[in-house]
């Protein structure tokens, strides 16, 4: 029997949870020395799986099956595509950042307050929250999916109400408000996505008889499952739902910027570069594999919520005064981005959205984490409390400026490459769609720019004039981010080589060519 190395990947933080929990209360610099050991050996374990995956071989690798609920047909299935392998590294990656950046957000505070949870509560959530997701990547049985993708709704939640931003204008009593309010509505719409797919998950079953997801694809592909378009249909938009609310996409976004602002900066990262990313990566392996003509079916309605996602998060990321608040309705509109590519059924669409899901991850982990530092040192989230950083602390300034960058997509980054072949994947089929898409482009330059220059430009503000510039362990969070940034945006190719053949046998799914150029290219 050969080692079940994705098991080993996911249960290796969940396991780094309850070590870090069962920490004595009075030693919490162990247990975060304990959930960072335990994250960094999860990198390790997603390096081996990253490098045992074959970008050539068969669809899905790695795969273990063992029988768990036999009387409903529930097996314990793992396996792994390109898309998947991505985004399992993404997760690992960005994790031991996060433990690292949150070091001292659940410290008690020096007056003694109660109302923090453990610092050991703190870590061990956020790598429980991991083990959830990495599952959640590697399931290909949709029940066993369905478990984690509700199941990590917990852990975030009590990671939002209890151990929320210290930095509220309007006192102690406003901010504990304010993070129930954004905990209990972060909750509220997930589980009503949750409660509709299972209600979805359990007509996938009455029809298909089982829940395996390579099962019922191979049965939809040579005609054996026979689905009418009316189900069919009923049952894409019951998972469609979940996985909308999820990513999140307009109208069902309203809960993301609430839990960003209320959250500390690391928690932020969690919820917008890992656990969001379950969303769009379930429309690629979920929606298209199972109900590919109901996909096809609601694409068009699909792209105008897309569109309008990436024009309305980036216009109102415009007019923020809280600096989170801002880079939670800049992730709106890049998830709109994404799902664009998505639903434009091309491959480079669909390579560009993957890739732009790792992109969007480490731009916006180093943005956030940046401004993250920013607001502890000056306990504000204000914008308009802030300008002339830069003079005082150029490294924090510098480093804000290229996640500010990344974001805006400038060429040379990371994230241009997947956002000009998203664009370029929805104007090979639908042009207006994608002249109107650019507009995100030129609004993302406008509220980045106009951030950096209310916060880091013009004369130094007392209250910031004695604020210090990055310390080591900020720069070890800061600075492999950064490089990465640039990495990927001048040499994308060990992404892209990975998640393009997924991105191929999906359109094969949904019977989808690329279009062909009107005119031929010259010889």
């Amino acid at each position: 029997m050969s080692f079940p190395l994705l098991t080993a990947t996911a249960a290796l933080p969940a396991i780094g949870a309850v070590a870090t929990a069962a920490v004595p209360a009075a030693r919490r610099n162990a247990a975060k020395s304990v959930a960072l050991l335990f994250s960094l050996a999860t990198l390790v374990l997603a390096i081996v799986v990253l490098v045992r995956f074959d970008p050539d071989g068969a669809r899905y690798q790695l795969t273990e099956s063992h029988s768990w609920i036999a009387d409903f047909g529930v097996r314990y299935e793992l396996g792994v595509d390109g898309i998947a392998v991505a985004l399992i590294a993404l997760t690992a990656l960005l994790i031991p950042f996060i433990v690292l950046a949150g070091w001292h957000d659940a410290d008690p505070l020096e007056t003694g307050s109660r109302r923090w949870r453990p610092t050991q509560g703190f870590f061990a959530l956020i790598l429980a929250v991991e083990a959830m997701v990495i599952l959640s990547f590697e399931a290909t049985d949709v029940f066993l999916f369905y478990i984690f993708f509700e199941a990590m709704l917990i852990p975030m939640y009590f990671l939002i109400g209890g151990f929320g931003d210290r930095a509220h204008e309007h006192g102690e009593k406003a901010a504990a408000t304010q993070r129930s309010y954004a905990a209990v509505k972060f909750l509220l719409y997930n589980l009503a996505g949750g409660l509709i797919m299972l209600a979805a998950v359990i007509g996938l079953y009455v029809v298909a008889g089982n829940f395996s997801l390579t099962e019922i694809a191979e049965a939809r592909a040579n005609g054996s499952l026979d689905m009418a378009t009316s189900t069919e249909r009923w049952l894409f938009l019951g998972f469609f739902f979940a996985f909308a609310v999820k990513a999140p996409l307009w109208p069902l976004h309203t809960w993301l910027p609430n839990a960003m602002q209320e959250s500390t900066a690391p928690v932020a990262v969690l919820i917008t570069a890992v656990v969001d990313k379950v969303g769009t990566f379930a429309m690629l392996r979920f929606c298209l594999q199972l109900f590919p003509e109901a996909s096809k079916w609601a694409t068009p309605v699909i792209l105008v919520l897309a569109l309008i996602s990436i024009i309305y998060g980036a216009l109102l990321a415009v007019g923020q005064r809280d600096i989170k608040r801002l880079v939670a309705y800049a992730s709106i509109s890049h998830f709109g981005f994404i799902i664009l590519g998505i639903f434009a059924m091309t491959s480079q669409g669909q390579s560009g959205a993957t890739l732009y899901m790792v992109n969007h991850g480490i731009s916006t982990a180093a943005l956030m984490l940046v401004a993250g530092f920013l607001i502890s040192r000056r306990g504000s989230r204000l914008i308009a409390d802030y300008g002339g950083v830069q003079k005082v602390a150029p490294v924090l300034a510098g480093t804000f400026l290229i996640g500010g960058l990344a974001t805006l997509s400038l060429p040379g980054l990371a994230p241009f490459v997947s956002e000009f072949l998203v664009l370029v994947g929805t104007f090979a089929r639908y042009p207006v769609i994608g002249v109107i898409a650019t507009f995100g482009i030129v609004l993302a330059a406008l509220y980045t720019l106009v951030l950096y220059q209310r916060t880091m430009t013009g004369p130094v503000k007392p209250e910031v004039s004695a604020m210090p510039d990055l310390r080591a362990r900020e720069l070890v969070v800061v600075a492999p981010l950064i490089v990465l940034l640039i990495f990927l945006g001048v040499y994308p190719k060990p992404v892209t080589d990975i998640v393009d053949p997924a991105v191929k046998q999906t359109l094969s799914d949904v019977q989808k060519k690329d279009p062909q150029p009107e005119v031929e290219a010259a010889k």
